[in-house]
């Protein structure tokens, strides 16, 4: 048996496995190479370490790659002896695979039993195929943590969650310890301590502090972040850090890396991100900083989303004191209740609306559903609501009040009045001196009011007329009734109708079941019956989306 060398020597096996060293005798041009030689030029030409042993485990071969890879291991040695201690801790525990580092690669080798006595491995650097492997797999914990990431800060739409997400989220795969900083904001003096969050491996949960002022100087870098220097973020590794030491948790020890990032919105810098690792970890290569910036570049889109809503929530707050429907006032022998849902919107405003106001001998109402929904509404039903009360200083008859009404919307300024109109019952009302109730309603395009008896009876008090300032000669419709002692009166808007619900969540609450609901619950008080009325819708809808709900029931005082 022969042996080769790296470099082209060969030499055959001695009895004892050792192999004497000459230079191969090339095949004689013409000439056929022999078995043996076709053999091992098939060996030297593997891309893989070859190495057999006899049935007592001492080694009788040993390919090039195998010379180049293992020079440790020659012919005529134990495999059990090498010094290599994986191929030598397999070759005792008869293992078939073994899997190690050796002389700065990674080196997997599996045994083949042959079918004479003894046996091979077959040895294979892997040192490439791994580093791709290990890289592959760290892209995609990196693309599966921007990706958590994102969803996670999409979620909340407050500064002070989003905050703490953007902390809470980095900790511990980019980082021991995240803090945000950002400045306090107006009206504080431009000289305020800065505002952080911080969290860290170990917390119970984000915290947040202020202070000290020098912070954002004696850490490099985060003076030029807040003021949202887009230059790369970059570990500091020798940076004098007592300043912010102090903000990290007790026993967390001096920080080992540092890595400052600015957090950027739509209108400018936000924050800083400072992350820190502990001494004994791994500083921030190139990767982990090109993740940490876009990591900060969604919280940045974050926070700003965030910010933003919390102006819309101040402003729809603003609105909301105006517009939600008012205590209603007490009339002497009426009794009046109202009852209101926002079209499936926390913020609660919407562009159905009910008042009351009280008169000299009883009271007037508006009842009426705005053209849109939100904000734009809102703005509309503001509008209505005050022209409504200023011109019921010079006209309180229903009919003319609802003429002077569409003058003044239609009259608005042609950018204002664009496709802005609303549906409007407008309504006298007093005690009759036989305990019932006496009421002259005009209406402008809006359902008629129902009327319920005692006996449980429901009739139309049918108003008609064109929607409120949609057309300047628009006409308006009114009628006079009057309620008996134990009949009640409803009005109300299309979104208690128009509900959509029931088994296939589709259904309209309809005109039908209003009456009916109305009808079985004859006698009752009107805040009884709203309220009755109003579980009733809500059972239909289930939970689901809906358009704005008002609607306002009057009728006889009892003893009135």
């Amino acid at each position: 048996m022969t042996t080769t060398r790296e470099g082209g020597v060969t030499g055959p096996v001695s009895g004892d496995g050792h192999a004497t060293r000459e230079r191969s005798r090339p095949t004689p041009a013409g000439a056929a190479p022999t078995d043996a030689t076709l053999a091992r030029e098939l060996l030297d030409g593997l891309a893989e370490a070859v190495v057999t042993a006899d049935a007592q485990g001492v080694v009788t071969l040993v390919n090039a790659m195998a010379v180049e890879l293992l020079p440790e291991v020659t012919p005529g040695t134990p495999l059990a002896g090498a010094p290599m201690p994986a191929l030598a801790g397999a070759a005792r525990a008869g293992a078939d695979v073994f899997e190690t580092e050796h002389r700065g690669r990674r080196l997997r080798g599996v045994r083949r039993t042959l079918k004479g006595p003894g046996h091979a491995w077959y040895v294979r650097d892997v040192t490439e195929e791994r580093a791709r492997t290990d890289a592959l797999l760290a892209e995609r914990s990196r693309t599966a943590f921007l990706a958590r990431a994102g969803s996670r800060l999409g979620v909340s739409l407050h500064r002070e969650q989003t905050q703490r997400t953007t902390v809470t989220l980095p900790v511990p795969y980019l980082a021991d310890a995240a803090l945000l900083v950002h400045r306090a904001p107006p009206p504080a003096p431009a000289d305020a301590e800065p505002v952080w969050v911080r969290f860290a491996d170990g917390d119970p949960g984000p915290l947040v502090g202020t202070g000290p002022a020098e912070l954002a100087d004696s850490v490099p870098g985060l003076a030029e972040a807040l003021d949202g220097d887009r230059t790369d973020a970059r570990p500091w590794l020798d940076a004098e850090l007592a300043d912010l030491g102090r903000l990290l948790p007790d026993g967390f020890g001096r920080p080992g890396t540092v890595l400052v990032t600015p957090v950027l919105g739509a209108g400018g810098p936000t924050g800083a991100l400072i992350l820190v690792r502990r001494a004994g970890r791994t500083g921030f290569d190139e990767r982990d900083t090109d993740v940490a910036r876009e990591f900060a570049a969604r919280a940045g889109a974050a926070l700003a989303t965030a910010e933003l809503y919390g102006e819309q929530t101040h402003l729809a707050r603003v609105l909301q004191a105006s517009l939600l429907p008012p205590r209603l006032p007490e009339i002497p022998g009426v009794a009046l209740a109202g009852g209101y849902r926002a079209a499936g919107d926390s913020l609660r405003i919407g562009g159905d609306f009910y008042d009351v106001s009280a008169t000299g001998d009883g009271g007037t109402f508006a009842l009426g559903d705005v053209c849109g929904k939100g904000v734009g509404a809102a703005v509309l039903t503001g509008r209505v609501r005050q022209s409504i009360q200023t011109l019921r200083l010079v006209e309180q008859r229903p009919l003319e009040l609802m003429a002077l009404l569409n003058r003044a919307l239609f009259d608005a300024p042609e950018a204002t009045r664009r496709n802005q109109f609303t549906t409007l019952l407008l309504g006298a009302f007093a005690a009759g001196p036989d305990g019932g109730v006496t009421l002259r309603v005009a209406g402008g395009g809006h359902p008629s009011p129902l009327v319920v008896t005692a006996a449980g009876a429901v009739r139309t008090a049918t108003v008609g007329g064109m929607p409120v300032g949609a057309l300047s000669d628009a006409r308006f419709v009114e009628v006079e009734l009057r309620l008996a002692p134990g009949e009640l009166l409803l009005a109300y808007t299309d979104g208690v109708t128009e509900a959509r619900g029931g088994p296939g969540a589709i259904e309209m609450f309809g005109a039908g079941r209003l009456r009916r609901a109305l009808a079985s619950g004859a006698g009752l008080p009107p805040r009884a019956m709203v309220d009755r009325l109003l579980q009733l819708v809500d059972e239909w809808l289930d939970g689901q989306g809906h358009d704005d709900i008002a609607m306002l029931a009057i009728a006889a005082a009892p003893g009135g």
